[in-house]
This record gives C-alpha cells, structure tokens and sequence, in this order.
C-alpha cells in the first residue's frame, strides 16, 4: 500500500464554527485507517492540537467529508465528524448546522455545483441525520460572494446571508418528532431527583429542561457554569438517562442537552445587553460536556419546535403564546447574542408535520492547501 502523506484540504469558517474540508475521494475507505489520518490532520489526541490544524475548542475541532452525490434530488452527500482535542476519536453521531453552511459555498467553490445567478441552491444530503438540507448561497460573476452586511451572534464582522433549510428535520435519529411520544417526560435520576424534560428529536435530538429546576436561571456564561462541576454532572446524568428513555446510544455528541428559562435582559459573553423584548425565552446548550459559547443550530432546530409544542417545557419558557402556523418565528437568547429560526409547521390527520426549519448563516474560505500528516499512521493503532 503506498503512504499517502499529503491530503488536499480547505478550512472554512460556517456560521460560529470553523471545520476541515476533505473529499471523500481522497481518504482511504479503512475506517480505521481513515480515522487515523483524520485525528493526525488535527493533531489530535493533544488538548492544544499543537501538531496539527484543530483549534483546541470544540468548536473548531469539526470535520467534513464530501462527495458528489448520484441520488436524484441532491448535489451532495455531506458527513460531519466532530473530532476529540484530548481523546483520539472522530464522532459521526449527530450533524453540526454551522458547518452545514459552509457545504454549498464549497461545493459551489471545487465545481460540484454548477453557480446559477444571483443564488444557487445546493441540496444536501447529510449522511449523519439522513435528512435532506437546501443552502440557498450568494453567487456573483460565477463565484461564491462572501462578504455582505449580514450579522450573526458570535462571529466577528459581517458576510453574505446564505439561507440554509432544514427539510422535514423530525425523527433524525429515532424517527419520530417526540421519541418517547409524551411532550414532558418526568426524567428520574438514580439519586431520586426528578426533571421534567421535554425531548424533541429534530435536527439532532435534544433534551430540554426547566434552568429553574437546577437551581440556575438561565442568563449563565460559559465562564460562570464551566467550573460549575456540580450542575454539569447534573445535566450529563439527565442526558444519559434520556438517552436511556430514547433507546439509542449515547454518544459524546447526542443527545444533546439545554435548559431553558422565560425571557429576561441579560449581557452576553462580550458585555452586550440583550433586551427581554428581543427574544422568544433564553436557552443553553452543552457542548462535549461544556456550555456552547454560541448555541448549536441542530439544538436549536428542536428548541424552535419545542416552543410551538403547547405545554412543552419550551413552550412554557417561551411563555406558551406561541401559536403553530406556517413560517412561526422564534428568537433564542443565548450567550453570545439571538438567533432566528422560521418553523414551517403544518397539522394533518397525523398530527403535527414539520416542513422545514430556516436559519440564515454566513460563511467564509480561510485557506485552500494541502495537509501533511506523518507516515508513522500507517503503523500504528489508536
């Protein structure tokens, strides 16, 4: 077998989270092997990643692998991993919606996706939630336009708004909207404790509970719940049993965790005050064990849901005024600032259909290469 050492890559920054590019074509089928090689280009396992081009925080330890798609109705077959800092494992459990927006400006960008004017709509098959997601992408003179004057929370500057749609997002991982078909669940601890937990399986499953239930109040930062150990293992013990409740297996990525509380004015990470009048309820989501420092897209899918499911414990942060109709606008107060969602949600004689969820993102190139990695991977074992 011949080493290959050399991997042709791009960084990109979508959204709040910044991942490494490869084409599918380029790794070895080996998923040992594969993961090897993955975990080199990141230089991982190392809590810096000092040998390699993760960014020692979750949320620029991402990966995606891509690959033109032969099924009718998609462009592209898109495959997250989110890849360990201190531990060598690559987890394909669960999609990341932030780097989601970045696939159809780098398709567009290596010729996958023929550029339409003045936008180009490139359909997404994710691999990881087998759900289809449309990226409606600024395109100028035959190129991806990146800049523009659209602002999202927890990204310096502005960019070109790309559009990204999440269609019918329900049942990813269980195959139904609410897997355990019960809107509050009463989650049971094996210290006695009791939550009630709403649990929506969209995007990526999520568990929500009540931030008053744990004895916080909703507006924390990453600096003040971090070195919280306490309400951590709380929110992770919750985690594992819904996770129990669901019947799949947990995995560092899924299913998630958030709590919630109703509205109020609270600052954000860099000091600004975010009106009570400016958001739906405030949610935080955990991250690999820590608090998100923005808030995941593919929580947020399932939080936007929750709030227009009535008596959920979203819905009731949210104030429970929220009614179900078409393209239903909720705004998430979260640490670095808000984020929209539109839900288009319909009823039927099933009950409640979730068309799609949209998000507007931006995205940006930061560097085209190639990535060494060390010939030693071909004799090693993790």
């Amino acid at each position: 077998m011949q080493k290959k050492t050399i991997f042709p890559c791009t960084i990109m920054r979508g959204g709040t989270s910044k991942g490494v590019f490869l084409m599918e074509k380029d790794l070895p089928a080996d998923p040992d092997l594969r993961e090897r090689i993955i975990l080199s280009v990141f230089g991982s396992p190392d809590i810096r990643q000092i040998d390699g081009l993760g960014g020692a925080d979750s949320l620029t330890s991402k990966l995606a692998i891509i690959a033109p798609a032969e099924a009718p109705g998609r462009d592209i077959n898109y495959t997250f991993g989110a890849v360990g800092i201190d531990n060598p494992f690559v987890d394909y459990s669960a999609n990341c919606g932030n780097i989601s927006s970045a696939v159809g400006p780098y398709a567009i960008d290596k010729g996958l996706v023929r550029p339409v004017e003045p936008f180009t709509t490139v359909r997404i098959y994710n691999t990881n939630t087998k759900k289809m997601i449309y990226s409606k992408v600024p395109v100028r003179k035959g190129k991806v336009v990146a800049d523009g004057d659209y602002e999202i929370a927890g990204c310096p500057g502005t960019g070109a708004r790309i559009e990204l749609s999440f269609m019918d997002p329900a049942g990813a991982a269980t195959g139904k909207l609410l897997p355990t078909g019960n809107v509050v669940d009463d989650v049971r601890l094996d210290t006695g404790e009791r939550y009630a937990v709403t649990i929506v399986d969209a995007g990526n499953p999520t568990a929500f509970v009540r931030a008053e239930e744990l004895n916080l109040t909703g507006d924390e930062l990453p600096a003040a719940l971090d070195p919280n150990k306490a309400a951590q293992a709380k929110l992770e013990a919750i985690r594992r049993k819904v996770g129990e409740l669901m019947g799949i297996a947990v995995s560092p990525s899924i299913p998630k965790i958030s709590f919630v509380a109703p509205a109020r004015d609270y600052k954000t990470v860099t000091g600004k005050v975010v009106a009570k009048g400016g958001v739906s309820l405030l949610a935080r989501v955990m991250a690999m064990g820590k608090m998100h420092k923005v808030f995941a897209i593919t929580a947020a899918i399932p939080a936007a849901i929750g709030a227009i499911l009535p008596d959920s414990v979203v819905n009731r942060a949210a104030g429970g005024r929220l009614p179900i109709s078409t393209e239903t606008e909720i705004v998430i107060g979260h640490p670095s600032g808000v984020m929209d969602l539109k839900v288009d949600a319909r009823f039927g004689k099933d009950g409640l259909r979730i068309v799609s969820c949209t998000i507007g993102r931006t995205a940006r190139k930061i560097l085209d290469g190639r990535v060494y990695v060390s010939g030693k991977i071909y004799n090693s074992k993790r």
